[in-house]
């Protein structure tokens, strides 16, 4: 297979190295836009932590700024700008959107495929409605916009080093385009790194002096009820005698798995592909599978990005419902690194947000 799969990512490299090559000789135009504008994205295909670590953007900014986020809107069913309302649902935005949309409600959510246009729409509202910043979310090979800000997440247990562009590996593009970012986080990585570690990273990446490099690791949560009307609390954590199906729809389930092992009696799992749309055959399965397990103290886990997705499914029994759970999970940045990228990510903000009001004021003159 890999024989075959080789000439194929030799070719996707070469086509992506060509329309990089006319980026950087401006044959392709990029578009800057006069307010701020933050990127967060990846270089490889699958789950970097791109939606927490813009959750975390989003707290960090949504206090003293009016803030709006910007996607695809990857599987959604429209197509075009969509700007979220409260009646917005997963499959009107995409799974991620509406996570954002319904932990931070008083947020602009807005998707489109052309960025650009999606930019230009936002920027278009009434003077009160305009956002102060907009976070582009999984946009590092979106080169027709611009950003201030470009933030590349690398998972800290798939080195890129050691990766093969696709479909051979996992990168969407070669690590020479790490670049471009002016910020650089290692998400997911062990709560404790040694400076040997870090030095070891700093060196494969070949950080340049304009790059800043952050290490982050992931934060669980409490066990939340999936359905708002069941409150329903579970002992999981200190009982530690539960059976869990861990159902998901994410990239890479084993970071989850090992964080509920020490907890679980026993685990099974149904997983399904990233951003997956579930059919009432797949809950028909999800409930077979839940009455086969034994015993009384029994619960289903899955992500708060399925959940979205799950919530639609008409066709889960209250029941079932009663016993679905998910894990929130925040991100953090070790050894309080938080605090030099909190600063220089506000700074940027201010800065940029104090511009584009001159600008704007300039050009009514």
């Amino acid at each position: 297979m890999k024989l075959f799969l080789y000439p194929v990512s030799l070719l996707y490299g070469f086509v992506v190295f060509i329309r990089n090559l006319l980026f950087d000789y401006k044959f392709l135009k990029s578009y800057e836009f006069d307010i701020p504008i933050i990127s967060i994205g990846n270089i490889t295909v699958g789950g970097t932590g791109k939606t927490p670590h813009t959750e975390y953007l989003i707290g960090l900014l949504e206090k003293e700024f009016k803030i709006a986020t910007l996607s695809r809107g990857y599987k959604r069913k429209t197509s075009g700008f969509v700007l979220a309302s409260d009646s917005t649902n997963a499959s009107e935005i995409g799974d991620e959107p509406m996570q954002i949309k319904s932990k931070y409600p008083n947020i602009q959510v807005a998707v489109a495929e052309k960025r650009v246009i999606g930019i230009q729409n936002l920027l278009a509202q009434p003077k009160e409605q305009k956002p102060d910043a907009i976070l582009l979310d999984d946009a590092f090979q979106h080169r027709y916009v611009k950003p201030g800000v470009n933030i590349l997440l690398i998972d800290y247990n798939r080195p890129i080093n050691e990766d093969s562009l696709m479909p051979l590996g996992r990168l969407r593009e070669s690590d020479k385009a790490i670049k471009r970012a002016n910020m650089i986080i290692i998400t997911k990585c062990p709560s404790q790194i040694k400076p040997i570690e870090r030095r070891i990273i700093a060196k494969q990446i070949d950080l340049r002096p304009y790059q800043k490099l952050f290490f982050t690791t992931i934060d669980y949560g409490h066990l939340t009820p999936a359905f708002d009307k069941f409150t329903n609390h579970s002992n999981f954590y200190t009982e530690k005698n539960c059976s869990v199906l861990l159902v998901t729809g994410i990239a890479n389930p084993f970071l989850l798995k090992k964080h509920l092992t020490p907890f679980a009696r026993s685990i099974e799992e149904i997983h399904y592909p990233d951003h997956y749309t579930f059919k009432n055959s797949d809950i028909k399965n999800i409930q077979k599978k839940y009455d086969e397990m034994g015993g009384s103290k029994k619960i289903v886990i899955t992500t708060e990005k399925d959940v979205m997705r799950l919530r639609e499914m008409d066709c889960i029994d209250d029941e079932l419902k009663r016993h679905i759970f998910y894990i929130p999970l925040k991100i953090k940045f070790l050894d309080n690194e938080g605090k030099e990228f909190d600063r220089k990510i506000v700074n940027y903000v201010r800065e940029n947000k104090s511009n584009f009001e001159l600008h704007s004021r300039n050009n009514k003159v």
